[in-house]
């Protein structure tokens, strides 16, 4: 007898997995076998990333929070990713930068174990990043990089934070040059593939406290918030403006999250142009809303913000998991599945889209509609 077709709730596909071999390939394992709870939208999340999202006309902007470059991701994962033209801008937190550039200039970072004693570490000059150890003259070394790069005369005015990691990246670029290694820091990558870096908190890092450092000597290096702001909702509007997409990726939390989508509220209620919100929204992290951890807020939860369309909605995943164990999941599935894409090289048209983000705020945004109203 012929089994007839559920009406409803019932309509989803029937749970009947094959069983696991050992020779499926990762897509396989996720489109056979992470069929419910947070497997599932991880697998859910996989498939927008590599159907709609990576769409032509779609813009997607990633923020990274957590220690995700200190433990290699940002070589495995996230340089890939770039190089392919799957990220078009990102919003980071300095930390991740800082311990990326240890990489490009050739400091290693060695596998260590959660269980050891911190005390003893001290005492031998070992540092620890949960279960990741590295000498404390890799800090040092790093900062004295970045102490010797800030005071180069290209530095010495104010800028955008993707100005000055643009700058960072060349050299760091060049110093992976000289030591005959590529494709190990995600400064250097984006800086080659034009894709712009922000810090939502430049001065909570060890790179903005060479920053700070500096200052007390007269460096005239200053980084601009406001630029920041104005060139992340320039993007957003670009990409939107002229009949595409804006998708945003978001690993872990905190302010670069925020940052990340606070481009259509700005967009929309400060600067006061018609606008909806993200089209596409996927979110890895293991932090709950209801505590007030989950912060920049769920998908469903950002729509009341103006920060996701409502109408794409159930074009929004939100899985809770590791982002150390979804990255990769989510960076190998989508170059499996994907060609790359011709990379949007958003840093170089920088000046370009904020030029055009100023006009609207002023022929019809809130310029225009305060002058209307005088």
């Amino acid at each position: 007898m012929t089994e007839k077709k559920k009406p409803g709730f019932l309509s989803g596909q029937r749970i009947s997995p094959p069983a696991i071999t050992g020779k499926e390939s990762a897509v396989e394992l996720i489109d056979q076998a992470f069929l419910a709870y947070n497997a599932a939208r991880l697998r859910e999340g996989a498939h927008l990333l590599a159907g709609p999202m990576l769409e032509a006309d779609v813009t997607i902007g990633l923020s990274i929070t957590g220690a995700l470059t200190p433990a290699g991701l940002g070589m495995s994962a996230l340089i890939p990713l770039v190089e392919a033209g799957f990220v078009d801008w990102i919003v980071s937190t300095g930390a991740n930068l800082y311990h990326d550039t240890h990489f490009g200039i050739g400091l290693e970072m060695h596998r260590g174990t959660f269980q050891a004693d911190d005390v003893k570490l001290r005492e031998q000059g070992v540092v620890r990043i949960y279960d990741i150890f590295f000498d404390y003259k890799v800090l040092l070394d790093t900062d004295a990089f970045f102490y010797e790069l800030i005071a180069g005369p290209e530095f010495q005015r104010e800028m955008s934070t993707a100005e000055f990691h643009y700058l960072c990246g060349k050299y760091v670029r060049a110093r992976e040059e000289a030591l005959g290694q590529r494709r190990r820091s995600l400064l250097a990558a984006a800086y080659e593939s034009g894709v712009p870096i922000y810090t939502s908190s430049p001065g909570d890092s060890s790179i903005g406290m060479n920053v700070a450092a500096r200052s007390l000597e007269g460096n005239k290096l200053r980084l601009d918030a406001n630029a920041d702001v104005n060139e992340t909702a320039a993007i957003v509007w670009d990409a939107k403006a002229k009949g595409g997409k804006s998708a945003v990726w978001v690993l872990g939390g905190g302010s670069p999250k925020n940052f990340v989508l606070q481009t259509e509220p700005y967009i929309q209620e400060v600067a006061m142009i018609a606008e909806k919100g993200h089209d596409y929204f996927l979110a890895v992290t293991d932090a709950r809303p209801d505590t007030g951890g989950l912060s920049g807020a769920t998908p469903a939860e950002a729509v009341s913000w103006g920060k996701i369309d409502p109408e794409k909605l159930p074009d929004t995943i939100i899985c809770y998991c590791d982002s150390t164990i979804a990255l990769p999941l989510l960076a190998h599935y989508a170059l499996a599945k994907h060609a790359p894409r011709k990379r949007r090289r958003l840093y170089d048209r920088r000046e370009q889209l904020v030029a055009a983000f100023r006009d609207a705020y002023f022929t019809t945004g809130r310029a225009a509609q305060t002058a209307t109203r005088r």
